[in-house]
């Protein structure tokens, strides 16, 4: 019992600052939060400081997308934040458990987001530690931001001690990153760069161990770009910009991810130039067509093909990190993205290199159909039990094209086998066209048609693209 209150039930979080448990009100009857106040790294007493600005910010903003504050008890020696409790997951352990979202995926999550930061800054406040991990998603999709623990309110004195920096590396401002004063343009980079991990599963920039290096990217480099956001490219591009006189405001970035700024018509001239594929749900039947005629062009679904398809999904994942800096927390952050994902997107990339001709190979980098037909059938055996391994068989640039590795476990779990019907293979060209049938988890079997590039001789090939 903490308090005379409040009943532990379990713990549910932990992070920089201490633990998070679900616990009860007993006098209200309702589920709480609680967090445990830990300490500020290189502190001996718990930040209390840090968590009366917590309660004292939320409690002004009372916004339906920001988690409430109910009360700050002493219990012993032990300080408790009493919160709301929202049952769910964090928006960095989604993209960790599904990989990354779809544009359409995304929007809604992180338009909650910008609605609650538009009223933070209307209201004075800045967050200053805007990341995945401090976004809440509900079974339903609501959203609610937590952790203003070293939000500031513009009459406050800067948390910032010379030569400390307060925020998560990854998704640091540039110009706090250099040293200077968060801003509400400070909080409209880290959305920006939270949206570019909600697509891509990864963080835009890798901490890792060398945060000094992060940091040093993130002030003198060209923020990075994704080739597979969609409508929302524009958006990435107008909040991650160097300069914060040229980001877009909060309340800009909420009215663009409603939809408000031009609504479909300013989707569609953001949108990248075909091939465009639907929302990848389920994975259509093929339409009835006669069998694949070498050398004829693939044939066309609404879906893509098995590496294809996630040009649907449009996301690039890998590895999100998160470390401290000194006034700052971490620990929450430190999973890796790409534990999820689609298949590889559909691509016209021709291979890197160019085919020798059969006709002057030497044994040693001999091309035969037999040869490609057989790489085909082995990739298709492994990719349904051994998804990792048949990741390795793509070349690293068409993995970059591909949506990353978590988008392509993810389009392959759905899957008990693929068997190659037939096939035809040019080892002039190093093509394949071949026929496919899936055998999906819920017993039902679908074929495709799909062409690839490889790249390679014989007993070691890679896949290049998919035409």
């Amino acid at each position: 019992m903490i308090a005379g209150r409040y009943t532990l039930d379990r713990e549910v979080g932990r992070g920089g600052m201490g633990a998070v448990w679900l616990g009860r009100d007993d006098v209200l009857g309702r589920d709480v939060a609680l967090k445990r106040i830990g300490m500020a790294p290189g502190g001996s007493t718990p930040d209390l400081e840090r968590a009366e600005r917590e309660a004292r910010l939320a409690a002004r903003l009372n916004h339906p997308h920001v988690v409430a504050v109910y009360d700050l008890v002493n219990d012993g020696d032990d300080q408790w934040l009493v919160m709301e409790y929202v049952e769910g997951t964090t928006l960095a352990a989604l993209v960790q458990r599904d990989g990354a979202l779809l544009p359409d995926e995304a929007a809604p999550l992180l338009r909650q987001v910008a609605d609650a930061l538009a009223a933070a800054h209307a209201a004075g406040i800045v967050h200053r530690d805007v990341k995945p991990s401090n976004i809440l998603v509900s079974p339903d999709g609501q959203v609610k931001l937590s952790d203003f623990g070293i939000a500031r309110a513009e009459a406050d004195a800067s948390l910032t001690q010379t030569g400390l920096v307060t925020g998560s590396p990854a998704y640091l401002s540039p110009e706090v990153a250099s040293g200077q004063q968060a801003t509400p343009a400070s909080d409209v980079w880290s959305l920006g760069a939270t949206l570019y991990y909600t697509l891509a599963g990864r963080p835009p920039y890798d901490v890792g161990d060398n945060v000094l290096g992060a940091m040093y990217r993130i002030v003198h480099e060209e923020p990075p770009r994704l080739s597979h956001a969609g409508w929302l490219g524009q958006l990435l591009e107008a909040t991650m910009t160097t300069d914060p006189a040229a980001r877009w405001s909060m309340a800009r970035v909420r009215d663009h991810l409603t939809g408000a700024e031009g609504g479909e018509e300013t989707r569609t001239m953001a949108m990248p130039p075909p091939p465009a594929v639907p929302t990848p749900a389920v994975v259509a039947p093929p339409p009835p067509v006669i069998a694949p005629e070498p050398p004829r062009e693939p044939v066309r679904r609404s879906r893509g093909g098995p590496i294809a398809i996630a040009a649907a999904a449009a996301a690039i994942a890998l590895l999100a990190v998160i470390a401290w800096i000194a006034g700052s927390h971490s620990g929450d952050d430190s999973q890796t993205g790409g534990k999820g994902g689609s298949g590889s997107p559909r691509t016209s990339t021709s291979p890197s290199t160019s085919p020798s001709s059969p006709s002057t190979s030497s044994p040693s980098t001999a091309v035969t159909a037999d040869g490609m037909e057989n790489f085909v059938e082995t990739y298709l055996a492994t990719v349904t039990t051994d998804p990792k391994s048949a990741w390795a068989m793509l070349t690293p640039d068409f993995q970059a094209q591909s949506g990353g590795f978590g988008q392509y476990q993810k389009f392959w779990k759905d899957f008990q086998s693929a068997d190659l019907l037939s096939a035809d293979a040019d080892p002039s060209t190093r093509r394949i066209s071949y026929r496919v049938e899936y055998l999906h988890q819920d017993g039902s079997k679908t074929q495709d048609d799909v062409t690839l590039t490889l790249e390679g001789k014989d007993g070691d090939f890679l896949i290049a693209g998919e035409a």
